[in-house]
């Protein structure tokens, strides 16, 4: 399902991860030639983002608990 991104923060690891509006968290890592996120590397390309889409795995997974909105 399709979400909005409403921020980011790292993980433990220092990945990127993107701030869904259901609550979830999406990683999005700049690993060539894998996952190709250039925009992830500086804050204001990370900002220009906030407000597009991304696919929520959790929110897709029909059997997956669901934290409350």
């Amino acid at each position: 399902m399709l979400r909005r991104i409403t921020g980011f923060h790292r993980d433990p690891d220092e990945h990127w991860v993107a701030e869904l509006e259901c609550g979830h968290g999406q990683h999005v890592r700049h690993n060539p030639p894998w996952e190709v996120r250039p925009w992830v590397l500086t804050e204001a390309a990370r900002n220009e983002k906030v407000g597009e889409t991304l696919s929520c795995g959790i929110c897709r997974a029909p059997f997956a608990s669901r934290p409350p909105r």
